[in-house]
């Protein structure tokens, strides 16, 4: 159901995007569109993760220099059946993680050092089965992509306020052509937000099933929820946001519908009920 819904998201976005560029050109800002929408499916496919990880000034790590750390993203890769990803950590006080990369066989786990201080083993252990799930089942791209379609959105959204056909069906339908545009990029949003949140739950419980024990991730998100309490990520953004494990802003209260991921305690909530079946 999750990957249904997922799918039915993302061609939502598609569609939404020629929309825009309909409202923008007619027929050949649809056409334009479509092709700037595979222009970025190139571009998120082969470049996001080394941005992101440059972002954040991950320094990736061998197995010498954490052999903690590198043993259990190893012994995770291998029950996942998937490729040992690179190990990253990132110099970062406020614990959380993330996983990037465009397949299972070119993916990357990055953890921040205040991670490795806040959890014990099994906590670890818990968050980056969490990780490895979303590595397995092409998460971070499917994000990445909804993330960057949005922004997109929002962005030629804004031009078809203000510019796009003049022809006498721009001039009958003005007051339509403001709206859509004001309206698709706040529902472009929404989706984006979806999809993380729908994959968010996923990976809880694929790190479940990994792991075999839902209380070390149990655990590990009531101890990130603290911190996260009051402290921010250094250099978080919202066009990463949804990447971390939990989101990187301090104390964040938004409305669900514009949550990059699920409340902790309905997350927990939905773990508790793994561990009991």
């Amino acid at each position: 159901m999750g990957k249904l819904k997922t799918f039915i998201l993302m061609l939502l976005l598609v569609l939404m995007f020629m929309w825009v560029g309909d409202l923008i050109g007619g027929t050949e800002g649809k056409r334009m569109a479509f092709w700037m929408a595979l222009g970025i499916n190139f571009f998120s496919y082969f470049f996001s993760d080394t941005l992101v990880l440059k972002h954040y000034h991950a320094q990736e790590i061998g197995k010498h220099a954490n052999p903690e750390l590198y043993d259990i993203v190893k012994r995770l890769a291998d029950k996942a059946g998937v490729k040992m990803p690179k190990v990253y950590i990132v110099p970062e006080k406020v614990p959380n993680a993330f996983a990037t990369g465009r397949n299972p066989n070119h993916a990357a786990v990055a953890v921040t050092s205040g991670l490795l201080d806040a959890l014990n083993k099994n906590e670890l252990e818990g968050v980056l089965a969490h990780e490895m799930s979303h590595i397995k089942h092409y998460d971070i791209l499917i994000s990445t992509i909804a993330a960057v379609f949005a922004s997109a959105i929002g962005f030629v959204g804004n031009f078809a306020r203000y510019g796009g056909r003049q022809n006498n069906q721009r001039k009958q339908n003005g007051i339509l052509v403001v709206i859509g545009a004001i309206l698709l990029p706040i529902a472009a949003t929404i989706i984006r937000f979806s999809i993380s949140r729908t994959r968010e739950y996923a990976a809880d419980a694929g790190a479940a099933e990994l792991t075999e024990h839902p209380s070390w991730l149990i655990s590990a998100l009531q101890k990130l929820e603290d911190y996260a309490r009051g402290n921010v990520l250094k250099n978080a953004n919202n066009a990463t946001a949804h990447m971390f494990i939990v989101s990187p802003f301090s104390g964040a209260t938004l409305s669900a519908l514009f949550s990059t991921h699920p409340s902790t305690k309905n997350r927990i909530e939905r773990l508790s009920r793994m561990m009991k079946e």
